[in-house]
């Protein structure tokens, strides 16, 4: 046997000839060299070096401290060929394996990057000192020393390296503060940083001192848990350089402070260990924490920063939001510096941003360093730039960004604005004892995506929160800034604290907080009664979100928040808003996305595609022109006849053989047949879902034909009910009957919901619905209009009992007034008592049709109710023409007569002594259909 197959083997293939070998042996190599191709690893256009280097810092410039850093060098830079530098900080609680990704693109496109751990993280030793002049940044100072000193960088001058810094969050104001103290650096990219690290920490969006802010308790418990190990938890708090959170240092146990330090304190230094403690336990800054917070911001040392400088925030952050970008802008702009201010749509609730905004922010970075540090490219533009979220990406469903430029920078409340109108009374609201229950905004690194996980926990308290809404807007604005409003406040004790936010309230009552972003606010000197309180200007956090038209705006005042530090007395507040949120509007002009080749690529595929479609429209049309229309007056009354019906798939299955059957007005019809017997087939091809092999339908006398005007006629359930969840039931129905072009007035809608029976439900929204709910709905769906025939599959699947019964007493209502259905089911019970009329299908075919009472017909078997069943089966066993069956379930018996009349059973019995209480027949539809279909009525398979 083998020997035969492969003498077939050799026959089947071509002679071996020399042409033909050669040719094959250079397809092969061919093959061979492009698999090699495909998987040799890409040359990555650079190497790197780890290394431990001791830098000398401190006040004094002679304490040691090791710094852990990786160098980078591109391929080719040599003592002849000089490289510019960069350096890239991370991210508080982060390291230099954060970077590591931005490093390598960075180095590939010709710069030398050196990356550090920073001091009191990771490997590297001394204590953490948040960006002090004295510490962290001379360390970096030390390391531009050490880049000037390498024979393949390139410099300006002696000692002075031609170089560049850029870092996120911690390493951004690092390059801020970096630049102010150095002149040697070139040009600066701080992203999601700070200006102000007191403000940052203790903001108040009504203005005043840092001693009237409120404490961001969460995010500060955050970076001192993770400064307090060094990072050791694996996670940094903060961003890195790309605004993804910062990767953890290469060993260590997770949570683990350092042997041999406080565990108090862990590796900051014991000053600003002791500004934390302070503010954490009294939710106040004093002047000495202000000062150790303002060695570390870059706000006082604005002017002195000359290397020009793109500044990139994100739009996703509750820690630094879009005002800390912004004060830097003014400070810097002010000297004369170039200065680019770029938003996007990430931050440290936001990660890196959508992929649409990552290649954005890159393509920025690159003008920005290619020109001011290398001085490869054109010089770039200070416009303003930012991000707008569009909508999902069709291929991995992430967030799409549109991009606008400005060309001068418009600052957060610039012009132009918008004034929308708000209402409400003054409210009395309440601050918890303790601060808790407090409302839950945001976490820290979720932002808005907290709503996601908590679902209705993120939500404003009762009693805690006052609402002012707005009329619904009559056209979409583009809000792009921060707006503001004025507050009036009254409180017993004279001061307050409250959290000012604003929701866009869409039609069905939803509201979404952007970002999680809240407006904390602290007033003093307030009066007693609202009638003689002052208002005072509020500034909510940057926001770009669109407005949609019919949307409201609402403000909600809250007393509580779990992100921020509260009073603990209780107290009750009334608050009032004045009428109008004024509401930055930029505009600006929009910016092709890096991909927006695609779109003409895309644009060609659609143009291919629609005059596909135009062909085949018009070959469509030459058929439908060729379609029989007429119309039989024999049947223009009956509401369906089915003749020679038969569906044949092209792989030779044959679903439905032969079947015929007729639907008058007046009659429930059941079709029924065991599993893969051609039911749904035959209702598939009856709703012009799949086209017959051969037959003819006929609806009301019009030949049933795809798209058929008579079709307007039938409504139907075939494949299963399936309704957006998000819209109620009325407008779920509103929507399918819009979309079948017709006037809602002809959707006969009270009528359809009363023999549904869906009442006051149908004002909800179809994802509380339970499965009955949704089976009554698809119901409604389908007697829309009042349709003369009605085509149901399963119309009581998983309903319960009394919802059964409820749908068998709606389609016997349905029935009348000369309208006809149509029902699939194989709950036999149900329809011996809903249907008048029935046809049997097995195996393709119809074994059986007609009115139900027919095709049960006599029964040879009867139930008698005796008073004592054990005498009467002792009388059975003596009868030769009657046979004892089973125990009914009222506990009477079952019997067979085959040949007994009844009424010798019945005398038998009662000579006996038994009394007899009942005598009827037994037999039901489920026994006719047993008998009809056999034992062997399992088909092959519906389709």
């Amino acid at each position: 046997m083998l020997r035969a197959l492969t003498g077939r083997f050799r026959r089947a293939l071509p002679r071996l000839t020399p042409r033909r070998a050669i040719a094959g042996s250079a397809a092969l190599a061919l093959v061979a060299g492009l698999t090699g191709w495909a998987v040799w690893p890409a040359d990555p256009g650079f190497t790197f070096q780890d290394r431990m280097l001791t830098v000398r810092s401190g006040p004094t410039g002679d304490e040691p401290v090791m710094l852990d850093t990786r160098y980078f060098l591109p391929d080719g830079a040599s003592e002849t060929r000089k490289v510019p530098a960069l350096l890239l900080a991370h991210g508080f609680g982060g390291d230099m394996h954060s970077v590591h990704a931005q490093a390598e693109r960075l180095a590939a496109e010709g710069y030398a990057v050196l990356t550090w751990t920073a001091r009191g993280f990771g490997r590297s030793g001394g204590q953490i000192h948040l960006d002090s002049a004295d510490h962290e940044v001379k360390d970096a100072q030390r390391l531009l020393d050490w880049l000037a000193a390498r024979p393949e960088v390139r410099l300006d001058a002696p000692g002075d390296p031609r170089v560049g810094a850029l870092g996120g969050s911690y390493g951004g104001a690092l390059a801020l503060l970096l630049a102010a103290q150095d002149s040697r650096v070139d040009a600066i990219v701080p992203m999601i940083t700070w200006n102000d690290l007191a403000r940052a920490f203790l903001p108040n969006a009504a203005g005043g001192p840092v001693a009237d802010g409120v404490f961001k308790k969460a995010w500060a418990g955050t970076f001192f848990s993770s400064g307090a190990s060094g990072g050791a938890s694996g996670g940094g708090a903060s961003g890195g350089a790309s605004g993804s959170p910062g990767g953890g240092p290469s060993g260590g146990v997770p949570g683990a402070v350092p042997a041999g330090l406080d565990p108090a304190c862990g590796r900051f230094a014991p000053d600003v260990c002791a500004a934390f403690q302070t503010i954490a336990t009294t939710g106040r800054a004093t002047p000495d924490a202000v000062a150790v917070l303002d060695r570390s911001s870059p706000a006082r040392v604005l002017d002195r920063i000359k290397a020009p400088t793109l500044l990139v925030q994100g739009l996703a952050d509750t820690l630094f939001p879009l005002s800390e970008a912004d004060a830097n802008a003014r400070g810097i702009a002010a000297n004369g510096t170039p200065v680019r201010v770029a938003w996007y749509a990430g931050g440290h609730d936001g990660g890196a941003g959508p992929r649409t905004d990552r290649d954005r922010v890159d393509a920025l970075t690159r003008e920005w360093l290619d020109h001011y540090v290398a001085g490869t490219a054109g010089t770039p533009a200070t416009s303003f730039v930012y991000s707008r979220v569009a909508g999902f990406d069709a291929m991995d469903r992430g967030l799409v960004t549109n991009a606008y430029t400005i060309a001068d920078y418009p600052g957060l409340t610039g012009e132009p604005a918008v004034a929308v109108g708000v209402a409400g009374p003054p409210q009395r609201i309440a601050n918890p004892p303790g601060g808790n229950p407090a409302a839950i905004s945001s976490l820290p690194g979720a932002g808005s995506a907290l709503s996601f996980v908590l679902g209705a926990a993120v939500s404003d308290l009762p009693g805690q929160h006052a609402s002012f809404v707005s009329e619904p807007l009559a056209d979409a604005l583009d809000v792009g800034g921060s707006p503001r409003l004025r507050l009036r406040a009254a409180s017993p004790t004279g001061e307050a604290v409250l959290f000012v936010k604003l929701y866009d309230v869409d039609p069905d009552g939803g509201g979404t907080l952007s970002e999680g972003l809240v407006a904390p606010v602290r007033l003093t000197g307030l009066p007693a009664t609202i009638d003689d309180a002052q208002p005072v200007t509020v500034t909510l956090p940057g926001i770009v979100r669109r407005i949609d038209e019919g949307h409201r705006l609402r403000i909600v005042v809250a007393t509580s928040d779990q992100a921020f530090a509260g009073p603990a007395a209780p107290a009750v507040y009334t608050v009032a808003v004045e009428p109008a949120v004024s509401l930055p509007v930029p505009g600006g002009t929009p910016i092709a996305s890096p991909d927006a080749v695609w779109r003409w690529v895309l644009a060609g595929l659609l143009a291919v595609i629609a005059l596909g479609l135009a062909a085949v429209l018009l070959i469509a049309r030459a058929r439908h022109r060729r379609i029989d229309r007429s119309v039989s007056a024999e049947h223009a009354d009956t509401p369906l006849v089915v003749e020679g019906l038969r569906k044949e798939y092209a792989d030779g299955f044959v679903a439905v053989s032969r079947v015929d059957f007729t639907v008058r007005r007046g009659q429930v019809v059941g079709l029924l047949g065991p599993n893969g017997a051609g039911k749904t087939t035959t209702l598939r091809v009856l709703m012009g879902l799949t086209q017959p092999t051969r037959g003819e339908i006929r609806i009301f006398g019009h030949r049933l034909t795809p798209g058929s005007p008579v079709l307007s006629r039938v409504g139907a359930l075939v494949e299963g009910p399936g309704f957006l969840p998000h819209l109620t039931g009325e407008q779920n129905l509103r929507a399918y009957w819009k979309a079948t072009g017709r006037p809602w007035a002809d959707a006969r809608f009270e009528e359809a919901l009363e023999i549904a029976g869906l009442g006051d439900s149908v004002h909800r929204r179809t994802r509380k619905y339970s499965h009955g709910m949704r089976q009554r709905l698809a119901i409604a769906q389908a007697m829309l209009g009042l349709p003369e025939l009605l085509v149901l599959d399963e119309p009581t699947d998983g309903l319960d009992p009394p919802q059964i019964a409820e749908m068998r007493r709606v389609l016997q209502r349905y029935a009348t007034d000369g309208r006809a259905v149509l029902v699939s089911s194989h709950l036999l019970a149900e329809v011996e008592q809903t249907c008048t009329h029935a046809v049997v299908v097995n195996k393709g075919t119809i074994v059986a049709s007609g009115p139900v009472e027919e095709i049960v017909g006599d029964s040879p078997t009867v139930q008698l109710d005796v008073d004592d069943p054990a005498a009467a089966r002792a009388v059975l066993d003596g009868l030769d023409g009657a046979r004892f069956l089973a125990e009914a379930d009222n506990g009477g018996l079952v019997v067979d007569l085959t040949g007994t009349p009844r009424r010798e059973l019945v005398a038998a019995l009662v000579r006996a002594g038994v009394g007899v209480d009942r005598v009827v027949p037994r037999r039901r539809l489920e026994d006719a259909f047993l008998a009809l279909v056999g034992d062997n009525s399992r088909g092959s398979g519906d389709r």
